[in-house]
């Protein structure tokens, strides 16, 4: 994100110093310097300086890393934005909305001399396999100089040049979309694939492979629906000259959609799929609880149906969730109508059985390995049972049985 708004400065500056440079009779071609190869080297220098300023700021500042990152960037950026209206505001091909929002409508009419293939495909052809080479050579190198760079160190690991490596590739790759795409897509696309993938996988290669995929879609739908999305919703209101709409524009905002669907949807880490699951969770445990509270009410009651005293569960249970729990339970055979109230089936009690005995297990266990006082356990006990699978349970009886056999030798 950061070097996406400091390349700006570098490229205008490398631009005026092409301009300056033809202003004078020279010729860039004649002193076999192309026009993209001084842009991306101004981009690539006000890559490593952004790192250098950055590391400075942090360092003198003793501010931390994301602060100082964050001083630099936007003064850069202000700085190039200053520049081009200073000293490009005049000049042929350059301008504040070229810079932020590109040209990508017609990039393609850019070809390489006489041939049909737009000089922005190439770049990004070279850009995509410079990423790819510098990922499959030194993905390993990337990663913990990334995540850990004290381990890095430690390891031998020259963690400050592997960090200027990515920031002049980052600047490469940046360079190439910028003249095309601009400023805000630059960033939109290096930032919220990205950040969706994250939400989506918890693999570093995975979440790379994703980035790329929904990176590619973003570009599809959003050029599509640049071309059709106005027609279908502004015509029909009366605005006969709405035809079409940036397709940079809309590249952003089907992003930012795919990150939202994300951030909602997404199976482990989604706002609605959290609350759906945890849902789920307490109203799991609202069934498991009445059926513990008739099996007690069963071991010390004469009668052999029962009618559960819902006085203190349903003040932790709201009343609409004891329903449905009575509900479900019926209808999955745990539970049978007896009067006016409820009584466990065979089924239940084998059910409510195994729950009670994951509960006496967790409690026989904490009594003996931890310090806790009695009235303390049953609490403990009680929010633990719902989560003891078979294994765990297996355990803990062994445990139970070994101890018996102890005490019984002592």
């Amino acid at each position: 994100d950061a070097l996406s708004h400091t390349a700006l400065p570098g490229i205008i500056g490398a631009f005026l110093v092409a301009h300056w440079f033809e202003s004078t009779g020279g010729s860039l071609a004649e002193n076999g310097v192309s026009f993209h190869a001084l842009m991306l080297g101004g981009a690539v220098l006000a890559g490593v300086l952004t790192a250098f300023l950055t590391e400075t700021v942090r360092r003198l500042g003793s501010v931390e890393s994301s602060a100082a990152l964050g001083v630099v960037y936007t003064s850069l950026f202000a700085l190039g934005l200053l520049m081009v209206r200073l000293f490009a505001d005049d000049l042929p091909h350059v301008d504040a909305d070229c810079v932020l929002y590109g040209n990508v409508e017609i990039v393609v009419l850019d070809t390489i001399g006489q041939t049909d293939i737009p000089v922005a495909a190439v770049m990004s052809g070279i850009a995509l396999l410079v990423n790819l080479l510098l990922v499959l050579l030194c993905f390993k190198e990337l990663r913990i100089a990334t995540f850990d760079p004290a381990l890095a160190s430690s390891l031998g690991l020259r963690t400050t040049v592997v960090n200027y490596v990515l920031m002049a590739v980052t600047a490469v790759t940046l360079v190439s979309a910028f003249r095309s795409v601009g400023s805000i897509l630059v960033i939109t696309v290096l930032v919220a694939p990205a950040a969706s993938a994250w939400l989506l996988s918890e693999r570093l290669g995975a979440m790379l492979s994703v980035t790329v995929l929904l990176a590619g879609v973003s570009a599809i739908l959003g050029h599509l629906l640049a071309i059709v999305a106005p027609v279908a919703i502004f015509q029909p209101l009366g605005f006969a000259e709405v035809d079409d709409a940036s397709t940079s524009g809309m590249t952003s905002l089907v992003c930012g959609g795919i990150f939202l669907l994300a951030l909602l949807f997404s199976p482990k880490r989604g706002l609605i799929t959290t609350a759906v699951r945890q849902t789920q969770l307490s109203f799991r445990i609202a069934c498991e609880d009445v059926l513990g509270m008739l099996y007690r009410q069963d071991e010390v009651s004469d009668t052999v149906t029962l009618t559960p005293q819902f006085a203190g569960w349903t003040r932790t249970v709201s009343p609409i969730i004891s329903r449905l729990a009575m509900w479900r339970l019926q209808r999955r055979g745990l539970l049978a109508t007896v009067g006016t109230g409820y009584g466990l089936t065979d089924l239940g009690r084998d059910a409510a059985e195994k729950l009670v005995r994951s509960h006496r297990l967790w409690e026989s266990y904490m009594a003996r390995h931890f310090p806790l006082p009695d009235d303390h356990l049953h609490e403990t006990a009680h929010r633990v049972e719902h989560y003891l699978d078979d294994p765990l349970l297996y355990e803990l009886e062994k445990n139970w049985i070994n101890r018996e056999k102890t005490r019984m030798v002592d």
